[in-house]
């Protein structure tokens, strides 16, 4: 039997997975982390992303998340985030508009705090666009 790590990634509505898993790939902020079991403890920022979560058998389970915190214990990781939906369940024209209204809207700043705004939408729609495009890749 493989060596599991425990992963549990929540967010700011709910529990969205739990369990026992065997690899799990994060958007980290300077680039994608691999978590396996033992893992040296580590706690991180993650960008607006896709997080994989492969089990004992092979499959592999995907989540977009909206960016967060990761924390790294030798047999827990633990992605706390806004916002988490399963990749499977993403809208991509929900994706499209929501790109879309972020141009519109850095465009269309009045402020440095609009601005900010936009391009955090902006790229949360971008990488919610890529999660989709790499889900139906591997399908």
């Amino acid at each position: 039997m493989a060596m599991t790590i425990h992963v549990d990634i929540v967010s700011a509505e709910k529990e969205i997975w739990s369990g026992p898993a065997t690899m799990v790939f994060a958007p980290g902020e300077m680039g994608e982390l691999g978590i396996a079991p033992r893992h040296t403890p580590l706690l991180t920022r993650l960008k607006a992303g896709e997080v994989r979560v492969q089990d004992q058998h092979g499959a592999e389970e995907s989540y977009f998340i909206s960016g967060g915190i990761l924390e790294i214990q030798p047999h827990v990781v633990t992605v706390l985030t806004d916002t988490a939906v399963r990749a499977e369940d993403l809208d991509e024209a929900a994706a499209i508009k929501a790109r879309e209204e972020a141009e519109e809207h850095m465009a269309d700043q009045k402020s440095d705090m609009d601005y900010a705004k936009a391009k955090i939408e902006l790229a949360e729609a971008a990488a919610m666009m890529e999660t989709i495009k790499k889900v139906r890749g591997r399908k």
